[in-house]
């Protein structure tokens, strides 16, 4: 078994599966831009890893997968900041989930809300406790994916469907989420690390040259997003610098309903 040190995550190897945890309970593993950082290189180092065969996304905990960004962290002060477009490197992590020659799993339990519907999204694969909880949250907050985290979505889950996802901030338990395709499978949440586990060891019995280029090969339908999308994030780093959008993180740290219309005035 190898393991790696990580501050916001856990990173662990063992029978030939990486586990990535995202390792902020106590803010329902919500992502700064180091989550996003180090999510990446721990994807990048688990997916050309020839003796890992299948790579788990999961959230420390029984309340959250993830739930989109730090409400702590200013969108207006990532503009400049990191790698990415909007200051923090979301495109990057994306394209790591996308890019490395293994099938990725979301193991779900608790809320998938914002950037954590839209990491469920890019998996290969996801696996849900009945407990789970999925749903954008962005409009609410001043933000949106304008690449794979719509676009996407319209792909998996149907135009209308992922349309009323974004337009209308709803949150969809996990049968759902079943039913519209976001998820392959829905088990107990006593039966959910068992279940994963089992779908992992069937991969990791596969060709691993053969689900490489199956990857490669469905991922090629939908390449296009990525272009699109980061003629997307380059507006969205000019919008988080508006009044309208600053105004979201405003309301929620003051606990109070946003008013996206007065803030336009």
């Amino acid at each position: 078994m190898t393991t790696a040190t990580y501050e916001d995550i856990l990173y662990e190897e063992k029978d030939h599966v990486a586990t990535i945890t995202f390792n902020r309970p106590e803010k329902l593993n919500a992502f700064r831009g180091h989550t996003y950082a180090e999510v990446t290189d721990a994807i990048l180092t688990a997916g050309w890893n020839r003796d890992i065969g299948a790579i788990v996304l999961t959230g420390a905990g029984d309340r959250a997968f993830a739930v989109g960004g730090d409400k702590d962290e200013e969108k207006s002060d990532r503009v400049g900041r990191g790698r990415g477009t909007v200051g923090i490197p979301v495109e990057e992590m994306q394209t790591a989930i996308r890019d490395v020659p293994k099938p990725v799993i979301a193991k779900v339990r608790g809320y998938a809300i914002g950037s954590g519907n839209v990491i469920v999204t890019l998996c290969d694969l996801a696996i849900a406790s009945e407990t789970a909880i999925f749903g954008q949250a962005g409009p609410k907050m001043g933000s949106v994916d304008p690449g794979f985290g719509t676009a996407l979505l319209a792909r998996v889950v149907g135009e209308k469907k992922a349309r009323e996802m974004w337009f209308l901030c709803r949150r969809y338990p996990a049968a759902e989420a079943l039913a519209m395709g976001l998820v392959n499978h829905v088990v107990p949440d006593h039966q959910l690390d068992d279940e994963v586990d089992r779908w992992c060891r069937e991969i990791n019995e596969l060709s691993p040259t053969a689900l490489a280029i199956a990857k490669r090969s469905f991922n090629a339908d939908s390449e296009q997003i990525r272009g699109a999308g980061l003629i997307g994030f380059q507006a969205l780093a000019l919008y988080f610098g508006t009044d309208e959008a600053k105004e979201g993180g405003a309301a929620l740290r003051a606990k109070r309903k946003p008013d996206f219309r007065g803030a336009m005035a």
